[in-house]
């Protein structure tokens, strides 16, 4: 029998995934040295490399996304979860004992794989939030994966200085942590009830967009997802190899760039998401995000030095309002017992994008760094993302007049 979430449910989740972000975000500034130690490889190759790796992390979760938010759907969110964290702590172990590159994309699948902490966390959010303060609660979790960017990266970089595979360790060790916890304290928040059979026909991929459109609004929404987080994929895919590059940053630096970007992230989701939405409403929220993610992007690009990318990220801080609005717009229109499924599809819509996102950027980054270009620049991909970023803002606002 599930217990009943209690008060302090959504906290424990909230505190859950932020050590789940911890983990994760240890070994981004050292994911580069990793790379061109196994591989053997420069940086521009390390960075393509790079992105063929976040290719495979998301094209595994893209591929079970939807299984997993539709198997929560019919056994609960707290088994599925902790099979989750579970998963990513083997696979840190994985990549901490890889000898080849062929290593490190198991370790990356695997990792894709498992990586559905955020589906059901956000499909816990709808169990237990009334959709009137979801927006709130989605903020609040993203203030938690931002709150573990700042902690995660800032440790990684400095254990990075012991070595590439350290950080490794240290996650692993996180995540098992973070399983156990989970294990004494996480209820169960889908009563029997409101549990429905499993259907393979909603658990792939494409079959849960023929789904969605039974909602009005839903797909449409999911357009507009999939051009931001594709745009937005340009971090994820350069941003160590970028300041390497560009500044001569060290993995500490690009570990406290991250750290700082995600403070200033946790500052505006988990502190400013509800009186935003009380003051201006989730529709012109998400506008104010997608703005200055245009213009931070295009920023970053024009940057000359560190004091201007940190007041960039001042400015880049609204873009995390983005992707909680449209969650909370799209799960009032979508029934309680398939709130699973709507989180699995969006995960679905959102991996699809930065798996093609960040091969994308990579690609071009290493094609404006190859000796000989015509134009040897590490701005190129902010340029671009920054047109991508304008585009989305204006798909957005044509999707809201057709749904007035």
């Amino acid at each position: 029998m599930p217990r009943a979430p209690g008060r302090h449910a959504f906290a424990f989740v909230l505190v859950t995934v932020l050590l789940d972000m911890v983990g994760f975000g240890l070994i981004i500034p050292v994911l580069p040295a990793l790379i061109e130690d196994v591989g053997h490889v420069g940086l521009a190759e390390a960075a393509v490399i790079g992105g063929w790796m976040y290719f495979a992390f998301s094209m595994a979760q893209f591929l079970c996304a939807p299984l997993v938010g539709n198997l929560s759907d019919r056994f609960g969110r707290r088994p599925l979860l902790l099979l989750a964290i579970f998963g990513l702590g083997l696979d840190y172990v994985l990549s901490a004992l890889a000898p080849s590159l062929p290593w490190l994309f198991v370790g990356r699948i695997l990792a894709g794989v498992c990586g559905s902490s955020w589906v059901i966390a956000n499909a816990f959010i709808a169990d237990v939030k009334a959709p009137e303060d979801r927006a709130r609660a989605f903020g609040l979790m993203g203030a938690a994966f931002g709150v573990g960017f700042v902690i995660g990266p800032a440790i990684g970089g400095l254990l990075g200085e012991l070595g590439p595979r350290v950080p490794f360790w240290v996650a692993a060790g996180i995540s098992f942590l973070n399983f156990v916890y989970g294990w004494i304290v996480l209820p169960e928040t889908l009563p029997p009830a409101s549990q429905r059979a499993f259907e393979w026909r909603r658990s792939n991929p494409f079959g849960v967009f023929a789904v969605f459109r039974r909602y009005p609004g839903v797909l449409p929404m999911c357009g507009v997802l999939f051009a931001f987080f594709f745009a937005s994929s340009v971090y994820p895919a350069i941003w160590p190899f970028w300041g390497m590059a560009k500044f001569g940053w060290s993995e500490s630096m690009v570990g406290l760039t991250l750290a700082v970007f995600g403070l200033v992230m946790a500052g505006f989701q988990g502190g400013l998401t509800g009186p935003a939405v009380k003051r201006w409403g989730e529709a012109r929220v998400a506008v104010l995000g997608l703005t200055s993610a245009m213009v931070a992007a295009a920023g970053y690009g024009l940057a000359g030095g560190l004091g201007v990318v940190v007041v960039l990220m001042v400015v880049h801080g609204p873009e995390g309002f983005v992707q909680p609005m449209l969650m909370a717009m799209m799960s009032r229109v979508v029934p309680e017992d398939a709130q699973g499924e709507l989180q699995g599809g969006i995960s679905a819509v959102t991996n699809i994008a930065m798996l093609a996102g960040t091969v994308t950027f990579a690609q071009v980054f290493a094609a404006f760094m190859a000796e000989g270009a015509r134009w040897q620049t590490p701005d190129a991909g902010y340029f671009l993302a920054a047109a991508l970023l304008g585009c989305t803002l204006a798909l957005y606002l044509w999707t809201l007049r057709r749904m007035a």
